[in-house]
């Protein structure tokens, strides 16, 4: 059996701003790594997802102009090492290796994928 906890990469990097939601994405990583421990012995692994700027259909669901949705997404990508948004398919891809049996060693681990972003 596993558990995935799916976080965002606010848990790495200070924005302002967001103050609370990066302490909740923290406490999400931290409630990770300790289910993790308290689970493994009852062959329950738990990782971490935690996804960078992704193309969703959220952005547009902000109330703003298409102009201004460009530009904040211009914005964000001038902000990821790889100038681009991720999928939800690159996303899917890694939660589907959480799920398998490829990574039956793979314990209290958090996979970043944020093109870089909080690393670079």
């Amino acid at each position: 059996m596993k558990v995935r906890v799916c976080g965002r990469f606010a848990n790495r990097i200070g924005m302002p701003n967001t103050s609370v939601y990066g302490a909740s994405k923290a406490g999400l990583l931290s409630l990770a790594r300790t289910l993790s421990g308290e689970l493994i012995a009852r062959g329950i692994r738990v990782n971490a997802v935690s996804p960078g700027p992704t193309s969703t259909p959220l952005y547009s669901k902000l109330g703003l102009p298409e102009t201004q949705l460009k530009a904040v997404a211009e914005s964000l990508k001038s902000r990821v090492p790889a100038r681009r948004f991720g999928t939800a398919a690159e996303i899917a891809q890694a939660i589907v290796y959480f799920a398998s049996d490829e990574s039956s060693f793979t314990v209290g681990s958090e996979l970043i994928l944020d093109g870089g972003m909080s690393n670079l």
